[in-house]
């Protein structure tokens, strides 16, 4: 997997499969996902004690790893669920 540092955070690069993605990075904790989007410059964090909660951080995390769906999943169902 590619890192990258990304202010001050190291991420992955977000493999894109189908390349039609807004999600450029992402990392992965043991009770959250960050995700940074395309255009800006702010890192969203969806948690499982935020109002994302563990169901919806687990499916992210499947998503980011295979590279594809994360950001139709993020838009359809936890947009502003971000911490």
């Amino acid at each position: 997997m590619e890192r990258f540092l990304f202010r001050g955070e190291i991420m992955e690069i977000y493999k894109d499969i189908t390349n039609d993605s807004n999600v450029t990075h992402y990392d992965i904790g043991d009770t959250y996902i960050k995700v940074k989007f395309n255009g800006t410059a702010k890192i969203y964090t969806y948690s499982y004690s935020g109002k994302a909660g563990k169901y919806h951080v687990d499916r992210m995390k499947i998503l980011a790893k295979s590279g594809d769906g994360l950001n139709s999943y993020i838009n359809l169902n936890v947009k502003y669920k971000y911490d």
